[in-house]
């Protein structure tokens, strides 16, 4: 763990300086979370022990804005929306131990989270507030240095003094204008000939009309010799790294080992020749903001040809607790079809993807050599699956798409995936 850990400094809404709207922002997304009736209530036990396993990892880790958010969701969900879950009358025993851990260690620590966020915001408000006026003084001075030289710019123009409007020339009868140089008259620069802008630094040093110095116009006539009032600099404003923020809205980078396939494929291998689907849980952890997948679970289960569902869901967290682990989505085989998504799999990951954002779908077809990586639609399919109230395999609309390629996925070829086989 490094010895410069710091907070980190994290928000979407950039025009939130104020120290308490923006631990009023970090409230309110922690507020962000919802309970599916439709959902095994012990899926959302599993969730809040995730993310109170993942808040220690950020914690550790000096990220102390994603650290308190899941503290508030954490919060969140089992003080208040769990109660709406149909079975929740019938986990008074875990609830009591959720109670338990909530009064000891979560509200504490949520509380000293609070206190640290605040006081660096309100030191980030003080530096700002310090640096815009800065900025406002430099400001100025840039603006008096400006009227100086366009006060000694209109006194002198182009090397010729200019005759003020109100003089009057006496002009001698007795002299004869002489006719003008004719070869003069074919570098005079008329109106329609002007250059523009930029331009003008092609006219010569002594110029027919204004200097370069003085009187730039731009195409809309506009003079540009005179520097527009600069907004603020918004690089004053407090920075944040948005790929380190769980306010950022973009899914975090999953890791997974370049061999989990091949592993997964020959542990299915008995089950594929039968024509036998094969599934595991993908399980890992988090480091800077990153999720890595570790480990392949294979479940006690029974399967078919276009399906397979696990059995003794407790084994696994079991296994997971033992490992500090948290899970990060689900593999299966297609072991005669091709690498896609059914509508018993879209509801399969339906639930995974509602405890964990970025939870995938890998999709083993050894009949064709193809892998997919799919998720949900965060914007569409997701919400539609979750609502969808049909069992077993039925249509679905095509469009818009359901699901899509996970693009937050990340090979890795120097990590070797790890195997815990619970059929045996």
């Amino acid at each position: 763990m490094s010895s410069s850990k710091k907070t980190m400094v994290n928000y979407m809404d950039m025009t939130i300086v104020e120290p308490q709207e923006r631990m009023s922002y970090l409230v309110k997304h922690g507020n962000m979370i919802e309970v599916d009736p439709k959902q095994s209530i012990l899926r959302y036990f599993r969730s809040g022990t995730e993310m109170e396993r993942m808040a220690k990892v950020y914690v550790a880790e000096g990220n102390h804005e994603n650290a308190f958010i899941l503290y508030m969701k954490y919060l969140t969900l089992f003080v208040e929306k769990i109660r709406k879950h149909p079975d929740f009358e019938s986990k008074r025993a875990e609830m009591k131990v959720i109670n338990k851990l909530i009064k000891e260690e979560i509200m504490p620590k949520s509380e000293k989270l609070r206190q640290k966020l605040m006081n660096n915001y309100q030191r980030e408000y003080e530096q700002f507030l310090a640096n815009k006026e800065a900025e406002r003084i430099r400001e100025l001075e840039r603006e008096r240095e400006r009227r100086k030289r366009e006060a000694r710019d209109c006194s002198k123009v182009g090397g010729y003094t200019l005759i003020p409007a109100n003089l009057h020339v006496q002009i001698d009868p007795n002299v004869q204008p002489s006719a003008p140089d004719m070869k003069l008259l074919d570098q005079v620069v008329y109106p329609n000939d002007f250059p523009m802008g930029g331009q003008r630094s092609n006219l010569s040093d002594g110029g027919l009309l204004l200097s370069v110095e003085t009187d730039f116009r731009d195409e809309n006539n506009k003079r540009t010799n005179i520097p527009s009032k600069p907004s603020f600099d918004r690089s004053q404003k407090p920075q944040y790294d948005r790929s380190d923020s769980l306010l950022a809205g973009s899914l975090r980078t999953v890791i997974v080992p370049q061999d989990t396939m091949e592993v997964f494929l020959k542990l299915a291998q008995r089950n594929t020749d039968k024509n036998v689907e094969t599934c595991g849980i993908l399980a890992g952890r988090l480091s800077q903001n990153r999720l890595y997948i570790t480990h392949v679970i294979i479940p006690k289960q029974h399967g078919n040809a276009d399906s397979c569902t696990t059995m003794s869901e407790e084994e696994i967290f079991d296994v997971q607790d033992q490992k500090n682990l948290i899970t990060l989505g689900w593999i299966h085989t297609h072991p005669s079809q091709t690498a896609f998504l059914s509508s018993v799999d879209l509801h399969t990951h339906c639930s995974y993807q509602l405890m964990m954002p970025e939870a995938i779908a890998i999709v083993c077809a050894p009949k064709y050599q193809t892998n997919g990586f799919y998720i949900l639609t965060p914007t569409y399919g997701l919400n539609f699956i979750a609502e969808c109230r049909e069992t077993g395999f039925h249509p679905h609309p095509n469009d818009p798409p359901l699901y899509m390629d996970a693009q937050h996925i990340q090979m890795d070829q120097n990590q070797k995936i790890q195997v815990v086989d619970l059929r045996r």
